[in-house]
């Protein structure tokens, strides 16, 4: 009778005493089968429906069931949490849950640990979510052990909160140490490096939390045989019809460039065709950035019409009519609870030193950007300026009106900034609003503010759709 041995070796299953396996190849220098540690469960069900007897000694999970204690009265589901929640245990605890910035994915994280009840990895992209996670842990299951690693903390505990980069240098020696992962912020899992933590881990559960799912890079595609598929979604239109989130508006204002600005700007957008032109030819088709900057490492021709283009962006993106603009809004909105966001930090500092607002970027230090999102909290400050630190990442108090001087237009980072504002207010009546500042005749018009507006159509027909299938079940 044949019988199989597994071991967890940095990463890996290694497979002893058959010769073919679904999922393993043969490792040349051992003469085993080796199999990626993601495949685990796969190959323990199909040793069972073979017949094939196996000493399991990878053990997943090993770290002590936490002590989790009884469901937290702390703060109950709403009735999406709880569909979320039910949707990936029913897909055997697999699969990805997209819900707006604000709507409470974190405490559906939470109960997904108490669900499974054993050892779980919490992996989060900044040290800022490490802290928040550590802390929302700590009071839903007061007798666990929380363990972190990132940011000089070294500790494992049966439920762990890692940053990516952290989780990423260790997953080969912890790779089967939990039965549950939990991966904040999933879209970032899709990376090259970072994918790597979900392949070299046997937890046979995993759960993908995110406001937006899809990368520029489509390599959100190769997602749901990291974690799993999307097993729940709901959108922010759907949320705020059910008072689970603020209503909110969108208004976008062109902004007429200085005349000295356009005709920089269309100086440098006809050297940027001229080079594609002799490039490609006359009649080329949109070219991706991503092939420029690739042909731009041989091609001195590629290299300046990728520095043109970068030049045309920045002219557009900072130009120096939107400041004008943005202080009219201030004082039409005095008081009002403002973020703003900026695609590069020298226009944060010109905007914070104009208009006397704090700001935060990436620079900022940890107590400083805690004083000033506690300030904003408290109304010390009626308006904060940032660039891209606050997108993700960063517990952001309630605001009502945001403004977007510049921005990559990318759907998540729309996505995610809308997300910012639509905290819904006490009793109810708060009404967010998002104001976007985009230079009239160049491309932040045409494409940047076009991908914004396909983004929120998206989100609107998912909200459509959501409706019909609500309809659907309560006519059966």
């Amino acid at each position: 009778m044949l019988k199989a041995a597994l071991d967890y070796d940095r990463g890996t299953i290694v497979i002893r005493g058959i010769a073919h396996m679904p999922f393993a190849v043969l490792d040349p220098r051992t003469g085993v089968l080796r199999a990626q540690a993601m495949h685990y469960q796969s190959i323990v069900d199909y040793l069972k429906r073979s017949g094939i007897a196996c000493e399991d000694n990878v053990a997943p999970g090993v770290l002590p069931r936490p002590n989790l204690g009884e469901p937290s009265t702390l703060q109950q589901l709403r009735d999406y949490q709880q569909k979320a929640l039910d949707s990936w245990a029913a897909a055997g605890m697999k699969g990805c849950v997209v819900l707006p910035t604000g709507s409470g994915k974190t405490l559906v994280g939470v109960e997904a640990i108490r669900r499974a009840g054993a050892a779980a990895l919490v992996v989060v992209p900044t040290l800022d979510l490490m802290d928040q996670w550590t802390g929302v842990l700590a009071r839903h299951f007061p007798n666990a052990k929380i363990g972190n690693l990132g940011g000089g903390a070294d500790s494992i505990g049966p439920v762990t909160v890692s940053t990516y980069d952290s989780a990423y240098l260790r997953v080969s020696s912890l790779g089967n140490m939990f039965a549950l992962v939990v991966f904040d912020e999933v879209h970032h899992l899709a990376a090259p490096g970072y994918r790597t933590i979900a392949e070299q881990m046997t937890a046979p559960f995993r759960l993908g939390l995110t406001a937006t799912i899809e990368r520029e890079d489509e390599l959100h595609r190769d997602l749901p045989a990291l974690v799993g598929g999307v097993v729940f979604q709901a959108s922010p239109d759907a949320l705020a019809r059910e008072k689970h989130l603020a209503p909110y508006e969108i208004e976008r204002r062109k902004i007429e460039m200085l005349p000295e600005e356009l005709v920089q700007y269309r100086q440098v957008m006809q050297r940027y065709h001229e080079c594609i032109n002799s490039l490609f030819g006359a009649n080329y088709s949109a070219i991706s950035i991503e092939k420029l900057v690739m042909m731009s490492g041989r091609s001195p021709l590629a290299r300046e019409a990728l520095l043109a283009r970068n030049r045309a962006a920045n002219i557009a993106l900072n130009s120096r009519a939107k400041l004008d603009e943005l202080q009219e809004i201030l004082a039409e909105n005095s008081g009002t609870k403002t973020i703003i966001f900026t695609q590069h930090n020298s226009m944060v500092y010109d905007i914070s030193g104009r208009f006397l607002i704090p700001f935060i970027t990436h620079k900022t230090g940890k107590e400083e950007r805690q004083d000033v999102l506690q300030g904003f909290k408290e109304g010390r400050y009626t308006a904060i300026v940032t660039s891209k630190v606050l997108d993700e990442g960063v517990d952001v108090p309630d605001a009502e009106l945001g403004i977007i001087v510049s921005g990559t237009g990318s759907a998540r980072e729309f996505i995610q900034r809308l997300g910012r504002l639509l905290r819904p207010g006490k009793g109810g009546q708060k009404k967010a609003r998002l104001i976007e500042l985009v230079s009239a005749e160049t491309r932040e018009e045409t494409v940047t503010s076009a991908k914004r507006k396909r983004a929120l159509q998206k989100a609107r027909r998912q909200t459509e759709k959501e409706q019909q299938q609500q309809q659907q079940e309560a006519r059966t």
